[in-house]
């Protein structure tokens, strides 16, 4: 079987945030190997993938809050829709529903340039703005006097 990529990490996603480009090509690389688990495989690839997920999540949310954003903001809520609807379907491929796997894999290829494009291009400029400095996870001092 030749390998699908279902997306490929392109110049139009970088972001100019050395932490949030990795993250992001990271999603991807495990978004593919999902697609392209044999059967057998497939649940812990996705579970890999929604765990790498929740950690991408978790970790764009805590600058977030850090920066002054507040929780209300629909950025979070995007990403709450998301890991939902990844739960959901782990819960169901667990129960013999496989095939949810690959459709919720194309779902996040055609949903995630869209979201890195708008609402993390808007954070990382925001943080930049701010001052913030994503491998530290803190305001600049320069930035905060």
């Amino acid at each position: 079987m030749t390998p699908t990529e279902l997306l490929a990490w392109s110049p139009e996603l970088a972001l100019d945030d050395p932490r949030t480009d990795a993250t992001h090509q990271e999603f991807i690389v495990l978004l593919n190997r999902t697609a392209n688990a044999p059967e057998a495989d497939k649940t812990a690839q996705f579970q890999a993938l929604l765990s790498h997920t929740a950690e991408h999540f978790a970790q764009e949310e805590r600058w977030m809050l850090a920066a002054g954003i507040p929780a209300e903001h629909c950025h979070f809520g995007q990403h709450s829709s998301v890991l939902e609807v990844m739960k959901e379907v782990e819960k169901r491929a667990a129960q013999g529903e496989i095939e949810l796997i690959d459709r919720m894999a194309e779902a996040l290829a055609e949903w995630f340039p869209g979201h890195a494009q708008s609402m993390d291009a808007g954070l990382v400029i925001y943080l930049q703005q701010q001052g913030f400095d994503t491998v530290s996870e803190t305001l600049r001092e320069e930035a905060s006097a």
